[in-house]
């Protein structure tokens, strides 16, 4: 039952809802608006028409110039109204287009400003390390320091050493001059006993006849104690080396922009080795 009564309700509300759209009104549709004065009028051309005679009909119309509807206090270009010349839409157009050109842009061109260049600063310049050198070898200290000065300024921090003989067979005498005769040398004996000095013995032969000599020694630091104990008594001895005798370097620094080859010409030495700085200290 309940079905049913629904069928029937749906039945006569979709009759009332069809008898309504029957007896309804027909909606009002608006009236065109009609064009404005002096706009000429669009009109669609139909296919078998020929455009260029549509053109002429449309051209034909009386048009008014389009500036006539500015108001005068609105726009400044209708304070000087253009004459009213009949042309086609396009050419009215192209009037409207001259009559308000588009304002020019003046572009004002700015100079670049000027590049700076920096110039990198120049690197410090490299001190060159200090060299050391070693001349030689010499007889004995005496000609290295005569090398010394020959060198001069070349070199700088100068130090003479002594090498040590490889052997060991190296002596070392300490002598007074030889004496004139044998009588002389005889004196001077007795004059080296009044002055409390012990070893000596006068030399009978050779080319060192009629010498006193005072001792011998195999390193050079007793032969010259015991020249400074010889001294002290008022006698002038000598050293004189003999045998495998030791050599005499001249080690030094170089003065800047030296060549070891100069040092080694000016000094007069035969042979130049490299050396280490930190000996000289």
């Amino acid at each position: 039952m309940l079905t049913r009564a629904l069928i029937v309700v749906l039945a006569i509300l979709n009759l009332g809802v069809a008898c309504w759209w029957l007896l309804r009104d027909a909606p009002q549709r608006p009236a065109p608006l009609p064009p404005p004065a002096g706009v000429a009028e669009l009109r669609w051309v139909p296919g078998g028409v020929d455009a260029t005679a549509a053109a002429d009909a449309s051209a034909a119309l009386p048009t008014a110039p389009l500036m006539e509807r500015e108001p005068a206090a609105k726009t400044s270009v209708a304070a000087t109204p253009a004459p009213a010349v009949p042309a086609k839409p396009e050419v009215a157009t192209a009037k409207l287009a001259e009559v308000a050109p588009a304002p020019a842009i003046a572009t004002v061109s700015r100079p670049a400003p000027a590049s700076v260049v920096e110039k990198p600063a120049a690197p410090p310049a490299a001190t060159e390390p200090p060299r050391c050198i070693a001349l030689g070898p010499f007889a004995d200290r005496a000609a290295a320091a005569a090398a010394q000065g020959k060198a001069g300024t070349a070199l700088s921090q100068v130090r003479l050493r002594e090498q040590p003989a490889a052997s060991g067979s190296a002596r070392y005498r300490v002598m007074l001059p030889a004496a004139a005769s044998r009588d002389e040398a005889q004196a001077t004996v007795k004059r080296i006993v009044a002055a409390g000095l012990s070893d000596y013995y006068i030399i009978s032969q050779g080319e060192d006849i009629n010498a006193v000599a005072l001792g011998q020694y195999r390193n050079r630091e007793g032969a010259e104690r015991r020249m400074a104990a010889v001294q002290a008594a008022g006698f002038q001895p000598r050293l004189v080396a003999s045998g495998d005798a030791g050599q005499w370097w001249l080690e030094a620094q170089l003065a800047a922009a030296t060549q070891p080859a100069q040092a080694q010409q000016r000094s007069g030495a035969a042979q130049s080795r490299s050396l280490e700085c930190a000996r000289l200290r």
